[in-house]
């Protein structure tokens, strides 16, 4: 249990946990650039347009495993901070039994329905055959993603985010090496790049479980823990609703793919290049989510939700400076960002086009992805999936289909739903966070673990 999390001065304790956190998206968006930069840089537009496709359904399946990792996590810190790592040993037990599960499930599906899934995402004729060979080629490096995720949640949840930032250092030096190697020497295209990313991962992996047997965790993982009922359901509990939020959001990005799609090869890689950025330019407020579920479900845990909501208030006020900076930078500097994965200038000024809307929705997120962070360690899960859903499926979605449908429209049009979208997201967000400060203030009387449960 990290116990700066429970004591002491607030800022700098987040800050010093979501900087590996950061290091290890840049590194994790790098990871999936990299691929996108070679190809586009060594490839053709189809190539470009095959990986696009291709990543934006394996985010898509990922999502679930890091979804469930988020329950692992914050039961593992509730019960690191209601001092019993006998729960904490119980909780990997459990987290081992799902996760064998779930890589299974996603590693069948994706070899045996390749063809399926790229058709149905509308892939460019010109680029099929090359999204198919990635999805079947990253599908059966399935089990390394998951065992990755599963392992990293496992550190945040006892306040350790240097170590996974570790893990995902040795996957990108590697998956960078290799993508050189595959695509700009041996010429492999998208299935060079597919390897690249499977090799890697498995490096990651091999790395972590050595790293495990060297350094120890704080608490047993004992035999006894796999036969212990109710740990699977309760990591779901937690767990699931954030992996099928994040996973239809995913799913409508794919739906938006596939919409664009149906415009032109230019415009499927240009929303291509553009999803890319996303991590790059939402980096501050995504690790201030993951920072804040572990650090709220601490504090929930060891009975000080006064602390926890004080660590929203400075989250927020970091994070919202970053968003502002990257307002100014995608809208002015859209064409400087695309040219980083490619030298088409067509599909360069179709990318610079779809920030000038999109750049809206980076002031937005800076505050509603910390609040989400703080609803996760509350283990109002439900509510991180339900506002989730609503503003993809009933706001981004929609707006997106109708505006590729006017004549003469553009990615400047398109783009518009983005922003629209992550408003609805953060006023639902204020209005469920003053109704549970509202409770929380009637109920001062009730156990902490009263007031964490849903």
């Amino acid at each position: 249990m990290n116990q700066e999390f429970l004591q002491g001065k607030i800022l700098p304790t987040l800050i010093k946990f979501a900087v590996p956190l950061m290091l290890s998206l840049f590194l994790q968006a790098l990871y999936g650039a990299v691929d996108l930069i070679v190809v586009g840089q060594f490839g053709s537009t189809a190539s470009v347009s095959a990986v696009a496709t291709g990543s934006q359904l394996m985010v898509a399946m990922t999502t679930i495993v890091t979804g469930l990792t988020m329950g692992g996590t914050v039961l593992i810190g509730q019960a690191m901070g209601a001092g019993n790592p006998d729960r904490a040993g119980h909780v990997v037990c459990g987290m081992i039994k799902l996760f064998a599960a779930v890589a299974i499930l996603l590693t069948a599906l994706l070899l045996l329905l390749p063809k399926q899934l790229a058709i149905l995402l509308h892939a460019p004729k010109a680029a099929l055959e090359q999204t198919v060979l990635y999805i079947c080629i990253c599908g059966g490096g399935m089990i390394f993603i998951t065992a990755y995720n599963a392992i990293s949640g496992i550190f945040r949840g006892i306040g350790n985010s240097t170590t996974p930032f570790l893990f995902v250092a040795v996957a990108c030096a590697v998956n960078i090496l290799l993508d050189l190697l595959f695509v700009a020497v041996f010429h492999m295209d998208a299935a060079g790049a597919a390897f690249a990313t499977v090799i890697a991962q498995a490096c990651s992996v091999l790395f972590s479980l050595l790293y495990l047997k060297r350094k120890k965790l704080p608490f047993a993982v004992r035999k006894e823990g796999f036969s212990q009922k109710g740990i699977v359901k309760s990591i779901a509990a937690v767990g699931a609703p954030i992996a099928l939020q994040d996973f239809l959001v995913s799913i409508s990005f794919l739906i938006i793919t596939a919409i664009v799609n149906n415009i032109g090869l230019d415009e499927s890689a240009s929303i291509g290049i553009a999803e890319k950025l996303f991590v790059f330019l939402s980096i501050v407020p995504m690790s201030f989510l993951s920072a804040l579920s572990a650090f709220v479900a601490q504090n929930i845990g060891n009975g000080n939700p006064a602390r926890a909501s004080k660590a929203l208030f400075l989250a927020c006020g970091v994070s919202c400076a970053f968003g502002v900076a990257m307002f100014f930078l995608t809208f002015f500097g859209g064409s400087l960002l695309a040219r980083i994965f490619t030298r088409d200038e067509v599909v360069i000024q179709k990318t610079a086009l779809y920030f000038k809307s999109c750049s809206f929705e980076y002031p937005i997120i800076s505050i509603s992805f910390c609040m989400l962070g703080y609803f996760n360690g509350m283990r109002k899960t439900v509510f991180v999936m339900a506002q989730g859903l609503a503003t993809a499926f009933c706001i981004r979605i929609p707006l997106s289909y109708l505006f590729s449908t006017f004549q003469n429209t553009n990615m400047l049009l398109i783009g518009i739903a983005v922003p629209v979208s992550a408003a609805a997201s953060l006023l639902l967000c204020l209005i469920r966070f003053f109704l549970l400060q509202k409770k929380l203030r009637k109920e001062r009387q009730l156990a902490p673990s009263d007031l964490s449960g849903e």
